[in-house]
């Protein structure tokens, strides 16, 4: 969740530099892109023009400070803040495991949590971890050196992912730690990441939702914007000091380094830094992608959703245990959903589609000047035609993917999909079934229970195969028809509802201990089984290799093709004075720039500050408008504390930079010029969202929660005065 940057500068001249993927010289633009730690040295000059004070090479090393002090959570963002391993992230992202921790007679959701003690922190969600980096090196040469062009799609695939995970391997030898090799530039770089692996991870602190997500879905991506999103994490280490699963033995993790947290806070103007690890952005993809994914894609997921989100609604109503067990779904769902209107508004908005056929014509025009350049022609035209089949190849795959979505169906397939790889040495497994998964698999079955309940799942299945069914017989999966009951072009839809709810009357994988036992299982005795959910998972398993297949040919394929184009892309900008930066890919990243409001479109201005009194004007008494009483009455007093921002007259609450960021940014560390913490990046304003895909620097702007509003909370709201004294505050 989040965006970016801003100048007034007329579109002409900005566009055909945003549209790059490069990093603007300074003259006001806003500074678009999401840097590897290695490329900081080569904007050093443009860092500390734009305000930063400690040595941009500082920032090259991510085990050095401040970068050591910044973690990922999987999904989610972080850092540490105090020497006894206590980690401050987004509301939300730690939201999870509050939720699997709570009931409707004790909701932490409803209530917020805040533990006094050690004793007191509550275990995460099964699978919750903290991942703190401790190297990273470059093994391109060691991933695809050694490789024939003249693989076959398919022969390259099998290659690279052998050899990546020859290299995991020797590097996980180290126990204790997990190590991944991603790939940048889409293939033309891969680095060797590797991540001290803490599982035990305990919750710490989290306010209530009537803080932590005021404004909820009404006010999700938009300004001005009053949210708490934040949360606190502690993580522990066996008595050696090193990752251990929970035990009551366990120990406080003690960091190299922590982050002061800044209670003097910036003002308007002042440079800010988020450091995290951003998700995935589309910036480079070709025009085709471009057009199967806002004209077809999008709006089948927008139709998707809706009815997702209004099945759950209503088959989990307010204060009931089912809704309690979805809420974390609904959040994710109502989430995506408005982030994907924004995307296809956004792209309506700034042209996206001719803007990236322009683009493209200038590649070309480049690429025409020089012979030598005329192999990247050939790699772009040929990539071109494998973008456009694997969009028709999604396309045909769509409606079954959302068909086969129940929860108890993807247990059976993985149950019985692990079967099948122990037959292999670990080094032939696939991917996420060879034993360094043994323990996330584990812990994915141990989570069920706390967010599935059996007659939401059934509707929810019940209506994407109605979906499903709707479709050409031709187009439509046979063992799966056969299976749950549907014949020819008429869906009878009593018929395969008492056949599904056969299935959850029947099935042993609603039972924890029975899933955890099935790991076990041998390929045959699953397929003696009579559980109607793994004999469906059995049934359909032919076809699921099928798809696997072709997935893996595409792939290949793509690993030929796109490293060539990124060349192309590269060298083009390089031939202009520009640097290009990789597309986010859950890896560390860093975003500059400074506090400012903006102007989105005529007669609409954001102010760069929200304040407490933002809140009572919001307030409605009614979710999500629903701030504690307690809180209201210290706002209505004026309790600002040591917290007060003259110039705004108040304790301020979020505040908007023109950083760029994207979906995994949540959580990450803003930093002032000096790297302390002044914030945690946790949304972007909906104008900003197709800044996925396209970096508009007239519009990009990204939110965050003011570390004197969280402090402000902990002291005066929430009674968390031991976890303010626990950080070292910079006054």
């Amino acid at each position: 969740m989040t965006k970016w940057k801003t100048a007034k500068v007329s579109h002409f001249l900005l566009y055909p530099l945003a549209a790059l993927g490069l990093v603007a010289s300074s003259q006001g633009f806003a500074k678009e892109g999401m840097f590897t730690p290695e490329q900081l040295p080569l904007i050093k000059n443009d860092l500390v023009a734009t305000g930063l004070e400690l040595p941009p090479e500082s920032l090259t090393s991510l085990t050095e400070f401040p970068m050591g002090a910044i973690v990922s959570l999987g999904g989610c963002s972080a850092s540490f803040v105090s020497p006894q391993g206590l980690v401050v992230t987004n509301h939300h992202c730690a939201r999870g495991s509050v939720q699997y921790n709570s009931t409707a007679e004790n909701n932490y959701l409803v209530n917020g949590f805040v533990a006094k003690s050690l004793d007191e922190e509550l275990p995460a969600a099964p699978g919750s971890r903290i991942y703190v980096t401790v190297d990273f090196k470059d093994v391109t040469n060691d991933v695809v050196g050694s490789l024939d062009s003249n693989l076959t799609g398919r022969e390259r695939y099998d290659a690279i992912t052998n050899n990546k995970k020859r290299i995991v391997a020797e590097c996980e030898k180290d126990q204790g730690h997990r190590c991944s090799v991603p790939s940048f530039h889409q293939g033309l770089e891969y680095k060797l990441i590797k991540q001290l692996e803490i599982k035990d991870v305990r919750v710490t602190y989290s306010p209530a939702d009537a803080i932590g997500q005021y404004g909820g879905d009404i006010d999700n991506w938009m300004w001005p914007r009053h949210t708490g999103d934040f949360a606190f994490y502690r993580a522990y280490v066996g008595k050696d000091g090193k990752p251990a699963d929970f035990s009551k033995d366990n120990v406080p993790y003690q960091p190299a380094h922590t982050l002061k947290v800044s209670a003097a806070g910036l003002d308007e103007g002042d440079f800010a830094m988020a450091v995290g690890y951003p998700g995935s952005t589309q910036r480079y993809q070709r025009l085709v992608t471009v057009k199967h994914v806002f004209g077809w894609s999008y709006p089948q997921w927008i139709t998707a959703l809706e009815d997702w989100i209004a099945m759950i609604e209503k088959t989990a109503p307010e204060g009931s245990d089912a809704r309690v067990k979805y809420e974390a779904s609904l959040a994710g769902l109502n989430n995506f959903m408005k982030n994907t209107v924004g995307q296809i508004k956004g792209a309506k908005r700034v042209g996206l589609v001719d803007r990236r056929a322009q683009r493209e014509q200038e590649l070309l025009a480049w690429i025409g000047k020089v012979p030598e350049r005329q192999q990247y022609r050939d790699a772009i035209e040929k990539l071109d035609k494998l973008e456009t089949e694997i969009s028709a190849f999604n396309k045909a795959s769509f409606l079954y993917g959302n068909a086969s979505r129940s929860q108890m169906l993807s247990t059976a397939k993985r149950l019985y999909r692990l079967a099948i790889e122990k037959q292999k040495s670990d080094a032939d497994r696939e991917l996420g079934y060879q034993e360094r998964d043994m323990g996330r698999i584990k812990q994915g079955l141990q989570r069920i229970d706390r967010r599935f309940d059996a007659e939401v799942e059934q509707a929810l299945w019940l209506m994407f195969i109605e979906k499903y069914a709707a479709q050409q017989q031709s187009q439509r999966v046979a063992a799966f028809d056969k299976f749950i009951g549907l014949e020819g072009q008429n869906f009878n839809k009593d018929k395969v509802a008492k056949q599904l709810s056969s299935f959850y009357e029947r099935t042993v994988l609603t039972d924890l201990d029975k899933r955890i036992a099935l790991m076990d299982a041998t390929k045959e005795e699953l397929e003696a089984s009579d559980d109607p959910f793994i004999q469906l998972a059995v049934a359909t398993f032919d076809y699921g290799q099928e798809i696997e297949d072709i997935e893996k040919v595409h792939a290949g394929k793509r690993a030929s093709l796109r490293p060539q184009y990124m060349k192309a892309i590269i060298d083009w900008q390089s031939s202009m004075g520009k640097l290009a930066y990789p597309d986010a890919n859950s890896t560390l990243r860093v975003t500059y720039g400074k506090v400012i409001g903006g102007s989105p479109k005529d007669g609409l201005i954001y102010q760069p500050f929200t304040k407490l009194e933002g809140i009572v004007e919001k307030d409605t008494g009614e979710e999500p408008f629903n701030s504690p009483e307690k809180q209201l009455k210290l706002i209505k007093a004026k309790q600002y504390g040591d917290y007060e921002l003259k110039s705004l007259g108040s304790v301020p609450v979020n505040f908007l930079t023109d950083l760029d960021s994207t979906g995994g940014n949540s959580g990450s560390a803003t930093l002032n010029s000096k790297g302390e913490l002044i914030g945690l990046l946790f949304d972007g304003t909906f104008e900003s969202v197709n800044s996925d895909w396209d970096f508009d620097p007239t519009t990009t702007r990204t939110i965050h929660v003011d570390s004197r509003y969280m402090l402000w909370v902990m002291e005066y709201v929430d009674d968390a005065k031991h976890l303010v004294k626990e950080m070292t505050i910079v006054k």
